[in-house]
């Protein structure tokens, strides 16, 4: 079986939930745009061939970024939602590799990634056959909301993880799952879900923290702090 790594960023959303014109990717902290944190990250993992970004038909801020010239990088018209610029980002690839390939998929507002975490997931997913997710173990005790909006129940956290990405699978598996979803009109919020519904395994790969996703304006403090601290430390 294949090792071969490519890698996905879906980065053709507008960011609605941060506010203000500028789509969120595009925000500069720590001296680079959102988007070129997240690119960065899984361009400084070496077992990745090449990365596919899905971009906004409309997007006037990429082409202007110095990272997009990285003979690794290719770009791909992104769709409507995340599993449209997904899939239009895989078929790309699937022109480049085997079916047997794995492909990371990784938010593109997820700028902290780290090296370390990156070549964990790609150790652990391999070394099964296994795709897997970065994940982090959930601390807080977790309530479950009624229609009314009161506490219906209390849900053992033991058994909960905050699913994070890198998300990595098989390339033509998750093709399909994505397919299949989209057939269905089931809507996934991540690549994961689809493999769920289409009955294959996934395994959960301890990531960190640091990790987050830059949803709402106050995440952009806490990532600009993580990033400068790991700048500081030369880390990746």
């Amino acid at each position: 079986m294949s090792d071969t790594c490519w890698a996905v960023l879906p980065a053709a959303g507008i960011g609605s939930r941060m506010g203000g014109d500028l789509p969120k990717q595009y925000i500069e902290i720590a001296g680079a745009t959102i988007f070129e944190h997240s690119l960065r990250a899984l361009l400084g993992c070496r077992q990745i061939s090449a990365v596919a970004v899905a971009l906004h038909p409309q997007d006037d801020y990429a082409a202007r970024l110095d990272v997009l010239a990285d003979p690794r990088v290719q770009t791909v018209i992104g769709g409507a939602q995340r599993s449209d610029s997904v899939r239009a980002a895989l078929a790309v690839l699937a022109q480049r590799g085997s079916p047997d390939d794995w492909v990371l998929v990784h938010d593109a507002a997820r700028p902290c990634l780290q090296l370390q975490d990156c070549a964990r997931l790609i150790k652990q997913v391999i070394d099964a056959g296994t795709g897997g997710i970065l994940a982090e173990p959930i601390v807080d005790t977790v309530k479950q909301a009624g229609a009314d909006g009161m506490v219906a129940a209390t849900l053992d956290r033991n058994t909960l993880w905050r699913a994070q990405t890198p998300q990595m699978f098989r390339l033509g598996e998750l093709r399909s799952a994505l397919d299949d979803a989209t057939a269905q009109g089931q809507g996934v919020t991540d690549e994961a879900s689809a493999m769920e519904m289409a009955g294959y395994p996934v395994q959960l790969v301890p990531g960190s923290p640091r990790n987050l996703k830059v949803t709402v304006a106050p995440d952009l403090q806490l990532a600009t702090w993580y990033l400068q601290a790991q700048a500081g430390s030369g880390q990746a």
